[in-house]
């Protein structure tokens, strides 16, 4: 039985020291170039010494225009987060994530609440219309505070070929010391929805003008 646990414990160390040393660096700063990754982004001066950072990105074949409406409306009961809305709603985050730019979600301004799910939101703390924004606050803990800072940034750039690069940020700045036991899974997670909400966001805003083609078309018939 000794051995057994001794095995186990022995299994249980190489497995985490290989996440740490292959695969989380990876997922941390997955699809971003290192210019991106290294360099500052909106919404840094918010945290000056962060703990974990989260820089992941897409290249998306639109104009930046033509991808900010989708970061403008995101949000619980707005156009959602463009993820895996069936693993949300089991966690009765309630998402509903929309094919369509909605106009009425477009007006976005600091201080607005922009909710994760309906009784959890962040607040905006800076935004930069068809450029930046920047989400700032933590997740409650039923009667505990939150052991971090968090901003959570999207941010739009010129990309190649008249396309958009999408760089979407996290920064974690612990208040606690049992922190990293809670945000370090928290941010694997976040990484596999993240991948999902920059593809996402991609298919939606590549698909947008064909969409509206075909409704002008059909209108016209």
């Amino acid at each position: 039985m000794r051995g057994s646990r001794r095995k186990a414990g022995v299994l249980a160390l190489a497995v985490v020291a290989s996440y740490r040393l292959v695969v989380r660096g990876r997922q941390l700063g997955w699809g971003s170039t290192e210019d991106e990754a290294r360099g500052r982004q909106p919404g840094d001066e918010l945290l000056d010494r962060p703990d974990l950072v989260a820089t992941r990105a897409i290249t998306i074949d639109a104009p930046v225009e033509g991808v900010w409406p989708w970061i403008a409306q995101l949000g619980q009961g707005r156009g959602g987060f463009y993820s895996y809305d069936l693993a949300e709603n089991l966690a009765g985050c309630d998402i509903h994530s929309a094919d369509r730019i909605l106009p009425q979600w477009q007006d976005i301004a600091v201080g607005d609440e922009i909710r994760l799910a309906p009784q959890v939101g962040l607040r905006v703390a800076a935004v930069a219309a068809g450029r930046a924004l920047v989400l700032r606050g933590a997740i409650p803990m039923g009667a505990l505070t939150p052991p971090y800072d968090f901003t959570w940034a999207f941010v739009l750039a010129p990309g190649p070929g008249g396309g958009t690069r999408l760089i979407v940020r996290e920064r974690y700045a612990y208040t606690r010391w049992w922190a990293p036991l809670l945000i370090e899974p928290v941010s694997a997670v976040a990484f596999v929805m993240t991948r999902k909400m920059l593809r996402g966001i991609k298919q939606r805003a590549e698909q947008e003008p064909r969409r509206s083609t075909r409704e002008r078309v059909g209108a016209s018939g």
